[in-house]
């Protein structure tokens, strides 16, 4: 006894094949994704973002990549600089896709060309400069690497937006010589500074001294002023010298700057002993 499928089941079956059929083509990609498309072997076009279709068993997607900014972290290992010391140079790197044509098709993994392309420069770099240089230029540096790795990553589609270096590691007895080496510059500064001042302190006094020799009232009231500003320690026991100079017109003024000095008082006699003025 033979089994016949009514007619309407052929075409329920055909409608479930081709909804099955179109239902397979429809992909989906995040906002900052892009694919691309192969048919029958051969670049079709780039799709994305949001909901595409292609067309089954004839498009492949080839591969994905990522718009968004990436990073990649990198380092040098004892490589030498231009003085010959070796160092070892931390840097990381910011990239991303501009050509998502040329990412995929003119390279076959453009995440490890883009790693091996920046090792390798900095490498170069580093031979080429001294120490000194790449311890205080290192935004300079940092600058020069990323224009060198965005030449050779251009022809993938990538742009490099930025080179930083991290971190210069040195060996231990050169930064014990490096040390030493800021301390005696520091020690250096700190003589000269010293120097230059004792000359400005020597130059106005020599000025002061000079006032002093053409003004004798000056002279009288600066030796009192001085002798004021040591009273007023009262552990200090001062004597009055006897030979004070001659004040002739500044008596009075000379006079007023004892009287308010605390305990002093001009002798009537510069004759006398310390003695006999107590």
């Amino acid at each position: 006894m033979q089994f016949a499928l009514p007619i309407e089941w052929f075409f329920v079956l055909l409608v479930v094949f081709v909804l099955m059929f179109v239902l397979s083509g429809i992909k989906m990609i995040q906002e900052w994704e892009r694919v691309a498309v192969l048919r029958l072997g051969r670049f079709k076009g780039i799709r994305g973002p949001g909901i595409f279709w292609i067309v089954p068993i004839l498009d492949k997607i080839a591969m994905k990549v990522s718009l968004r900014i990436q990073t990649y972290a990198f380092k040098t290992e004892r490589s030498l600089t231009k003085d010959n010391v070796p160092v070892v140079v931390d840097a990381v790197m910011y990239f991303r896709i501009v050509g998502v044509e040329k990412a995929i098709l003119s390279v076959e993994r453009y995440t490890q060309a883009v790693e091996l392309a920046a090792q390798t420069t900095l490498r170069e770099t580093t031979g080429k400069v001294t120490l000194d240089e790449l311890l205080s230029e290192r935004d300079k540096i940092a600058a020069h690497l990323q224009e060198l790795i965005d030449e050779k990553t251009e022809q993938w589609g990538v742009k490099v937006s930025s080179v930083e270096i991290r971190d210069v590691v040195i060996p231990t007895q050169l930064q014990d010589a490096m040390s030493r080496e800021a301390q005696a510059e520091r020690e250096r500064r700190a003589r000269v500074t010293l120097a230059q001042a004792e000359l400005e302190a020597s130059e106005s006094m020599l000025k002061a001294a000079k006032m002093y020799e053409e003004s004798q009232v000056g002279f009288v009231l600066r030796t009192w002023n001085i002798m004021q500003e040591i009273s007023k320690n009262a552990n200090l026991i001062i004597m009055v010298p006897t030979n004070l100079p001659e004040v002739g017109v500044a008596t009075g003024t000379s006079a007023a700057l004892m009287a308010g000095s605390g305990g002093f008082k001009m002798p009537k006699n510069k004759g006398r002993d310390v003695e006999e003025q107590q």
